[in-house]
């Protein structure tokens, strides 16, 4: 098929992924599906897979697994992005099985617990935490399976341990002899199929039961919303375990014929931006928020450079809004160092700043925000091209309703969510699942107001919510928003204390210093007293932008990073608030 057909002919609707990689290898069958990396140096070395070549390798690993019972089972999957966690995926799902997406940053007893509570008979896992997955399943009497995604010699007593590479080829003898106990699974399309744990800000992770369907229709609703096709590539960079990774940086790539590649880390991602070109990738606002300060560090250099660069990006913002799109030209240099192909970066997971949204579409990089979650299989809402609105996460996506309940008289009320891509429920858990799914709408927790145009705007948790004693309702993460602003403070929790000498409830913040903004400013970062007093007096000029009863009475300073989930939030835990506390050698205010 020629490439002008690939481009014309646009995926169908799908129910399932089975139907989904059918219909990509007639689409896109000899494009490139994926790009990987086989060998590291001077001279690397990559593989690259097309659709019919991805397809097969499914067929075979599926062929050997069904030749191993491993039939309508659940199967854990954990390890780092790459193309043998994708490959694992759609063949457990393709088969029929439920497949549990574990996260390997977790620690030890955390994996062992997740893969306990969903019974999974077998592991597919990374040679890079192979000793967990070992020393868990001597343990374990439901583990039958252990499966290897590196070509490494390992023996567990009690358990058949296998590789893919060479379940692959013994698939490819067993379809050769005509076995097709694999291919002739009929997949049903609204069971569970994928078990994902919540990694949770705020608390124990719950067991999301999501159809292929919910998934299949989420799919789609992206599709319509966003600006992809055949020539699009996409770098892999937030761990595929979370489901907006997964779908929209995996599934709906290969819907629409795009090509992947997997990002080797973190720290490596400016390296791997330049070596893969991609045109689109998922981030959440915390690394969008790094490279732009990367981009305005290097404009500061020179005074003159810095009045420049912003003259240019308010030149850019205007010549774009009148039809006129020069901004690629304007700032070369950006997309050069940024491999000269990038044209989408997709944000959620958290919240972003407007201003820094602005910034980077000014620059000729286009941001979508959106909102989402994992029980939403996930994307619920999201910026389109022709109404971008970065102070709003966008209307919802084509075939949900939102609504607001209860709303107060600022119009913020508890986000409804009601569609087909709202999940079958809590795994095992029908208080928690009926506590959030009633009359049809998904009960979602977050905050949010509905403006005249459909765009919804993220207030924050209800559960974050800090009350005064008159009524009042202060959300934190409007005032955390504010403080991201300040230079000198590298994160922040704001929550309430209650004062008990007048019986009302203070609004105060725990702050993690920039040490390094604060050194380059030309203050004395080694002593605690200034860093206080220089971030406590940008905190009153905070202050002088909210009412009164929001105003922050004191800040704790905190010497480390609060920890995080992989997708890079703050866990909330509220039992850690006296440990913020705790960590502070003294307050301001």
């Amino acid at each position: 098929m020629s490439v002008l057909k690939q481009h014309i002919i646009k995926a169908k609707p799908v129910d399932n992924f089975k139907q989904l990689i059918n219909q990509s290898v007639k689409l896109f069958g000899d494009k490139e599906a994926f790009i990987v990396k086989m060998k590291n140096g001077d001279a690397p070395e990559y593989r690259h897979i097309t659709y019919i070549e991805f397809k097969k390798e499914i067929d075979s690993l599926g062929t050997a697994l069904a030749n191993l019972g491993l039939v309508d089972v659940p199967i854990a999957l954990i390890g780092e992005n790459r193309y043998e966690w994708c490959l694992g995926y759609l063949t457990a799902t393709c088969g029929g099985n439920v497949v549990v997406p574990i996260d390997k940053e977790l620690k030890a007893d955390e994996i062992a617990n997740l893969i306990s509570r969903s019974e999974a008979k077998a592991i597919i896992f990374s040679g890079k935490i192979s000793k967990v997955i070992e020393d868990f399943a001597k343990q374990s009497d439901v583990v039958e399976y252990l499966i290897c995604m590196d070509d490494m010699e390992f023996d567990v007593e009690g358990k058949k341990c296998h590789t893919i590479s060479h379940l692959i080829q013994e698939g490819q003898k067993l379809l050769a002899e005509g076995d097709t106990r694999y291919v002739d699974v009929e997949i049903d399309s609204d069971k569970m199929s994928v078990l994902l744990f919540t990694s949770g800000t705020t608390g124990i992770p719950k067991g999301v039961m999501l159809s292929q369907k919910n998934i299949c229709f989420n799919i789609e609703s992206v599709t319509q919303c966003l600006e992809y096709d055949y020539r699009d590539s996409v770098l892999s960079i937030l761990p595929l375990h979370h489901t907006y990774e997964c779908t929209c940086g995996f599934l709906v790539m290969m819907y629409n014929g795009c090509r992947m590649a997997f990002c080797e880390g973190i720290r490596y991602i400016a390296k791997n931006i330049n070596e893969y070109k991609p045109s689109i990738i998922m981030l959440v606002p915390l690394i969008l928020e790094g490279v732009h300060a990367k981009i305005l560090k290097k404009a500061k250099e020179k005074k003159i450079k810095y009045v420049a660069f912003r003259s240019l990006l308010f030149i850019s913002g205007v010549l774009y809004s009148l039809g006129i799109d020069v901004r690629k030209k304007l700032f070369k240099t950006v997309h050069e160092s940024l491999g000269g192909n990038l044209r989408l970066v997709i944000a959620g997971a958290a919240a972003m700043s407007p201003k820094i949204s602005n910034d980077i579409q000014r620059m000729g990089i286009n941001v979508r925000q959106g909102y989402g979650l994992t029980e939403c299989s996930p994307i619920v809402c999201v910026n389109r091209e022709t109404d971008v609105n970065n102070a709003s996460v966008g209307p919802a996506m084509p075939g949900v309703e939102i609504k607001i309940n209860n709303p107060n008289e600022d119009g913020i009320g508890e986000i409804l969510v009601k569609g087909k891509n709202v999940m079958l429920g809590y795994y095992r858990d029908p208080e928690a699942t009926a506590d959030v799914l009633r009359d049809g709408w998904f009960y979602t927790g977050d905050l949010g107001r509905i403006d005249k145009k459909g765009r919804l705007y993220i207030c924050g948790r209800i559960k974050n919510v800090i009350v005064t004693k008159t009524g009042k309702n202060i959300y934190p993460e409007e005032l955390e928003e504010k403080i991201k602003n300040i230079s000198y403070v590298l994160e922040s929790i704001v929550w309430g204390y209650d004062n008990k000498d007048d019986g009302d409830t203070e609004v105060h913040a725990t702050v993690v210093p920039n040490y390094e903004a604060i050194k380059e400013a030309g203050f004395d970062d080694s002593n605690p007293e200034v860093v206080k007093n220089l971030i406590w007096n940008e905190i009153k000029k905070v202050n002088k932008t909210v009412p009164v009863y929001k105003a922050i009475k004191e800040i704790h300073i905190r010497e480390e990073e609060f920890e995080k989930t992989t997708t890079r939030k703050i866990k909330r835990y509220v039992e850690k608030f006296e440990k913020f506390i705790k960590s502070d050698k003294g307050n301001v205010g």
